[in-house]
């Protein structure tokens, strides 16, 4: 069930009805969950059963990690949590990808070997709710939340629609709290909520896959026969793609959620704006960075451990986050890249970096060199494989070939990019809520009406599903 389609809005609808209608927050709570697992079960629904083990062995874990004292049983049941949770995300997410790359390994020292065909569906959003999950039974170790909680509220923190299949990964200490007190949703809320989820469907459906993705597919297909000019154009038009696309899921998600009375973090914060990497990863999925950097990085040792070590774990941490997003060599690479950037820039920061960073006239610069080498890393999150990849880079410098695409697309895809990174220029520093109601009433409805008649002119009937979801 995608937000993007008539269904979901017929399904909203009356999820909003039966909530308001019901008499106490306890059946209040109880429609969200009913709501959510059909909302997953429209996905496929024999999987409903794995979304609601790794709800229910967490929260029974989490509740003896709680009540014990013992130290080397509650690493155990911390254990046992993690088992379970990494268990069930390897086996659906690279069972196939262990298999096809043994088969490789095995193959390469002369033995012959016929890996079974993998034909087991990846249960969708796996990847954002086991994250989602892992987070409460860690913290719950750490005696940073309490781990009594009640299971209808658990199972509402877990499956609550909004965030379920793409994120943001909103941790255990943040919703819980809010699911845990009645909550009655004002006309603010509301309001800003659909504003949200506007602005979201409108940077999915017109910008995302209307204006970028035909053009991306088109030259990702067969890059070997474009010339310079078209890859350029496919290279910056899925960076612009990527962020409509995943940008206006986490403004629905949280627009949503709002329209509930619940609050979720910013996933997105003017990421192409940003001065270094660093700064990037602050701005870019901020509920996945934070989570790999309290999580993974920060266990792993951070920055304590001297300037090799510092290195060595930005680099993993990197890794495994571009191995989350899929089960391939490429988001891999991709993740190694920004890790690279990561440590090269650590070592800089203290005498080029700095210096650029010291004066308002270097910044730009210093933020279009960000946003140039963020750009051409997506080469490898998007390609399917390496011969993509090096054609793609070659086809950069590929000069003196016709454009073998409409001009027009080659221009709107430009024009769009240079609006997209002076309208994030001005949001760098400032919410999108505060820049939104600086407007006149007049701008806001103006805003939200071309927003709505862009929908519905240029959509095509075109539903297609958040690139995310297949994390």
């Amino acid at each position: 069930m995608l937000f993007n389609s008539l269904t979901f809005l017929v399904f909203l609808v009356i999820v909003m009805v039966v909530h308001q209608i019901m008499p106490t927050w306890t059946a209040r709570k109880t429609t969200l969950v009913i709501a959510s697992y059909v909302f997953y079960a429209a996905w496929n629904p024999p999987y409903v059963a794995i979304l609601l083990l790794s709800t229910s062995i967490d929260w029974w874990l989490a509740r003896r990690i709680w009540r014990c004292d013992d130290g080397p049983r509650r690493k155990m049941l911390l254990i046992a949590s993690l088992l379970v949770n990494l268990g069930l995300l390897g086996f659906f997410k690279y069972g196939g990808f262990l298999l096809a790359n043994f088969q490789d390994a095995v193959g390469a020292l002369g033995i012959v070997y016929r890996a079974p065909e993998w034909k087991i569906l990846l249960p969708v959003g796996i990847s954002f709710y086991t994250f989602a999950s892992l987070s409460y039974t860690i913290d719950v170790y750490r005696r940073e939340i309490r781990g009594d909680c009640s299971y209808l509220d658990y199972a509402l923190f877990v499956s609550f629609f909004p965030h379920l299949v793409a994120g943001p990964i909103v941790r255990a200490s943040a919703l819980l709290p809010q699911i845990q007190q009645p909550r009655q949703v004002t006309r603010d809320q509301l309001g800003w909520g659909l504003v949200l989820v506007c602005v979201g469907l409108f940077s999915k459906v017109v910008l995302a896959d209307t204006l970028f993705a035909p053009l991306v597919d088109q030259i990702y297909s067969n890059p070997g026969i474009h010339g310079a000019l078209d890859i350029w154009a496919a290279v910056f038009g899925f960076s612009g793609q990527i962020y409509f696309d995943f940008s206006g899921y986490s403004l629905c998600a949280i627009g949503l959620a709002l329209c509930f009375g619940f609050a979720f973090p910013d996933n997105f914060r003017a990421p192409y704006a940003a001065r270094g990497f660093s700064d990037f990863w602050r701005r870019w999925h901020m509920s996945l960075s934070s989570w790999l950097r309290d999580y993974l990085y920060i266990p792993l040792g951070g920055n304590r451990g001297g300037g090799w070590t510092t290195d060595r774990n930005v680099i993993l941490t990197m890794l495994i986050g571009g191995l989350w997003h899929g089960a391939s060599w490429m988001f891999v690479l991709w993740g190694g890249l920004h890790g690279i950037y990561l440590v090269a820039e650590r070592h800089l920061r203290g005498s080029t970096a700095a210096t650029i960073e010291s004066t308002t006239g270097d910044q730009i610069p210093l933020t279009m060199l960000t946003f140039l080498l963020v750009t051409l890393s997506w080469i490898p999150f998007r390609a399917p494989n390496m011969h993509a990849v090096g054609s793609m880079f070659a086809g950069l410098f590929r000069f003196g070939i016709p454009i073998q695409v409409e001009p027009i697309q080659i221009f709107l895809c430009f024009a769009c990019i240079g609006a997209m990174l002076r309208w994030q220029f001005a949001l760098r520093d400032r919410s999108f809520e505060e820049q939104f109601g600086k407007l006149s009433g007049i701008a806001q409805a103006a805003i939200l009406a071309g927003c709505m008649i862009s929908m519905f002119l240029w959509s095509g009937g075109d539903e297609r599903a958040f690139i995310y979801f297949q994390f």
